[in-house]
């Protein structure tokens, strides 16, 4: 069984102590060790060319221009179509609920997850952020991506304290098994637990990384070079080009706008998970949002 995300927490300060040398070098040992094997294994075979690799699409906008925007509140509006509620109901029907626990905190916690998790496949699987950050289609880079804004909201949900930890600890067991199953469905059957083990540390690592990358003692381009390393290097070694570079500085404004915009989200529209993340679909200098 995978360790719980709460009892992960404490570890996390441990973790930031180390030198910046000897946490790159962690980090990208665990890249360089564990994505080339997973990724070799789970390419999707949709998203490759004729020698296997994902092909990235070719980005028609502006990334220099992107991501500037004043950052606000990401909460759905009460009239948004996009909004899920709690069922409501009465009677005898209610009563039978309230019997069998539905209306539960653990249980009210379980379907806000399910729906907060939803809201991060709906950013990660949809072609948009792809195209705008001109990235290979792969389970090698949506599984960077899940875990990017995995760690978005457990960042945000830590805010909360003790009760957005256990939100968040009933997130990561969702996030888990829907890494589990996009594992499997890649055709990763043999040694299954292995991989699951593998891509647990790389979690863990990253979030890591992403942490210190905003601590007030980072150095400024510290986010962009752990965005690069987690996302998109193949190795983890290799320095970016021009074009590479300006992705990757433009993801870094990405997520800084997003670690503040979650951060003026309220806690109800968080727990609930009627919030989404900034619309990538219709880009333009001056970010839309939903």
């Amino acid at each position: 069984m995978l360790p719980r995300w709460s009892r992960a927490l404490p570890h996390v300060p441990k973790l930031r102590s180390l030198s910046s040398m000897e946490f790159s070098e962690d980090v990208g040992r665990i890249q360089r060790q564990s994505y080339a094997k997973v990724a070799a294994a789970a390419v999707s075979p949709a998203a490759t060319d004729s020698t296997g690799k994902g092909v990235p699409t070719k980005s028609t906008v502006n990334l220099d221009k992107m991501f500037w925007s004043k950052p606000c509140s990401l909460a759905l509006a009460p009239d948004s179509p996009l909004r899920i509620e709690e069922p409501k109901y009465a009677g005898i029907k209610y009563f039978i609920l309230k019997l069998m626990l539905f209306y539960s905190k653990q249980s009210k916690s379980i379907r806000g997850a399910n729906v907060i998790y939803k809201r991060v496949i709906s950013q990660v699987d949809k072609p948009a952020i792809y195209e705008v950050f001109n990235l290979e289609t792969t389970f090698k880079m949506t599984f960077s991506l899940l875990v990017l804004h995995m760690w978005l909201i457990l960042r945000r949900l830590k805010e909360e304290g003790k009760d957005g930890v256990e939100l968040g600890q009933y997130l990561y067991e969702i996030y888990n098994h829907d890494v589990e199953l996009r594992v499997s469905k890649a055709g990763v059957n043999l040694l299954l637990t292995k991989w699951m083990k593998e891509l647990e540390r790389i979690f863990y690592g990253n979030i890591v990384a992403y942490d210190a990358a905003l601590l007030p003692e980072a150095k400024k381009d510290e986010l962009t070079n752990v965005l690069w390393r987690n996302v998109f290097s193949d190795d983890g070694a290799s320095k970016p080009d021009d074009a590479a570079l300006r992705a990757a500085q433009a993801m870094a404004r990405y997520v800084h706008r997003e670690v503040s915009c979650l951060s003026l989200t309220d806690k109800e529209a968080m727990f609930s998970g009627n919030f989404m993340f900034t619309s990538l679909e219709k880009t333009s200098s001056d970010s839309t949002r939903r």
